[in-house]
């Protein structure tokens, strides 16, 4: 069921910068406006990116995050918050404490656990892991892939749907509230995600068409962002999670029509905007 609202929903995305802007903040703030949220940011890091990898990162000051949070939040209503890449365990300590307390206390919260890039590379140091464990109690929904579920549960990658539906109950049983385990590592015509609602043990999978597309730059980044804008427009978790598979799969599918970079371009994310079209003449 869709909620009327009397204004755009206010979504705070704290995560890293892309320079390339198909994944972190720029990616999660076209995801908000394409899905008529606004988007608001609190930065983590600075990173040197493209689609072809990451050649450095550079962690924002942990009193200079808080400062933005702060600064924030003490005049814009935020109604509901993503979290993306936090690089430290400093980071994600600050970022926790923020959200416990304050005016994001009781604000949704969609954590998406970046640990590695779609270029293969690292986005998170091996010794923030145990902060981001600590983290998942404290969201609403995660939303991890395969590669990452898996370094949280400290077992190896899923291969099936059934070991991808045996993570997910772990990670329920870890802490996690509601679980959307990612599929899109595994193989077949089909991408299957798994949604887990731990709170009356709803099960579901979700299935769309596997996407033939180097377009894949951000995806994460661009679906928990997605899941996030659309919550306020609906009476539960499960109806934004399905709006926001389907909106990507578009974005996905249309990717290449924006012909970025030399590696692994952006989704599409003002797919459906048609000053967005093909260039013509």
């Amino acid at each position: 069921m869709t909620v009327p609202l009397p204004r755009p929903p206010v979504v705070l995305s704290i995560a890293g910068s892309d320079p390339s802007g198909g994944a972190g903040i720029q990616a999660d703030l076209k995801t908000a406006s394409a899905l008529g949220a606004y988007g608001t940011c609190v930065i983590t890091a600075l990173t040197a990116q493209s689609t072809r990898g990451v050649t450095l990162v550079h962690e924002v000051p942990v009193d200079v995050v808080r400062a933005q949070v702060d600064t924030l939040v003490a005049d814009v209503a935020i109604d509901v918050v993503k979290v993306g890449m936090l690089a430290s365990s400093e980071l994600v300590e600050a970022v926790h404490a923020a959200l416990d307390s304050g005016p994001l206390a009781d604000v949704p919260v969609v954590l998406d656990p970046v640990m590695v890039a779609t270029s293969g590379s690292r986005l998170l140091a091996d010794d923030a892991v145990a902060a981001v464990r600590e983290l998942v109690a404290r969201a609403d929904v995660i939303t991890p892939n395969v590669p990452e579920a898996a370094v949280l549960l400290e077992e190896e990658p899923a291969t099936s749907r059934e070991g991808l539906i045996t993570q997910a109950q772990r990670l329920a049983g870890a802490g996690s509230r509601r679980v959307l385990l990612k599929g899109g590592h595994l193989e077949g015509p089909e991408s299957v995600d798994v949604w887990l609602d731990a709170a009356d043990g709803d099960m579901v999978e979700l299935r769309s068409p596997r996407i033939a597309t180097t377009a894949t730059h951000g995806t994460g980044c661009t679906l928990s962002t997605a899941i996030a804008a659309l919550r306020p427009r609906h009476d539960g978790w499960l109806p934004a999670v399905r709006e926001a598979k389907d909106w990507l799969t578009d974005a996905l599918r249309h990717g290449e029509d924006l012909a970025v970079g030399a590696g692994a371009g952006p989704v599409h994310h003002f797919h459906e905007q048609p000053r967005w079209g093909a260039v013509s003449g």
